[in-house]
């Protein structure tokens, strides 16, 4: 499984996503669900894929590989004018790979299970976040419901719902992703450090902040340590029941 979030703020936009892939108890190994793809000055465009690492691996390599054999009059996400465009452009390979491979899935009993977030800025528009969904078709956050969460959202879902406004100030965010995968490593083991984390502040048109989070990262332990013990002490300082 994996869990990955996209937010959209004031300030920009922050991505965040494990690196778990698991296959069984005995094929666990670590892969990345964070993709960018950048011109420094003009666009930065994240992907944070969950699902089936076939289909997924499949749509980002597609993507690079159409970058790097470009004609004059083809579409990429280095020339693209807009994300909406982008977004049809992933769309557009998922339904690809599902042409090629739909059936074959579908005769071994495996369901073609993708997601991916799509997000950034280009030059000309503000910065804007997609989830596109298995079929290719998406939808866009709005300010009322700044985030996207893919693959295992339930554990993590209610921290954000509590923090996260579009008006959040940027590293208040971060620390409630941190806090958010956390809870969801914690009751799934599907979910693992390290995490990718990226932060894009809008307009900078650049790659600003991309760390990974190991289990030992200093802020990490410090953040995950914190948010438990004070947990402990607002459950303790809560009046018990007086029914009876």
């Amino acid at each position: 499984m994996t869990y990955c979030v996209g937010l959209l703020l004031e300030q920009g936009l922050v991505f965040a996503s494990d690196t778990r892939t698991n296959a069984g108890v005995d094929q666990v190994a670590i892969s990345p669900k964070m993709h960018v793809f950048e011109v420094e000055n003009e666009r930065v465009i994240v992907l944070l894929t969950a699902g089936n690492l076939a289909i997924t691996q499949s749509v980002v390599n597609h993507l690079r590989a159409a970058i790097e054999n470009s004609k004059a009059d083809s579409k990429h996400l280095h020339n693209v004018t807009s994300l909406f465009e982008a977004v049809g452009l992933v769309g557009a390979e998922l339904r690809a790979v599902f042409e090629r491979d739909g059936e074959h899935f579908k005769n071994h009993d495996i369901d073609f299970n993708a997601s991916i977030l799509v997000g950034g800025q280009i030059k000309g528009e503000i910065p804007r976040l997609f989830n596109v969904y298995a079929a290719g078709n998406f939808i866009e956050t709005c300010i009322e419901t700044p985030y996207f969460q893919i693959g295992e959202i339930k554990y993590g879902k209610p921290i954000i719902d509590r923090v996260i406004k579009h008006n959040t100030e940027i590293m208040d965010a971060v620390k409630c992703l941190l806090i958010s995968f956390d809870s969801t490593i914690r009751s799934n083991v599907t979910v693992a450090t390290p995490i990718d984390l990226l932060i894009y502040r809008t307009d900078t048109f650049h790659d600003d902040c991309h760390q990974r989070i190991t289990e030992n990262d200093p802020y990490y332990v410090k953040v995950r340590q914190g948010w438990s013990q004070g947990l402990k002490e607002v459950f303790s300082a809560l009046p018990s029941p007086d029914w009876c």
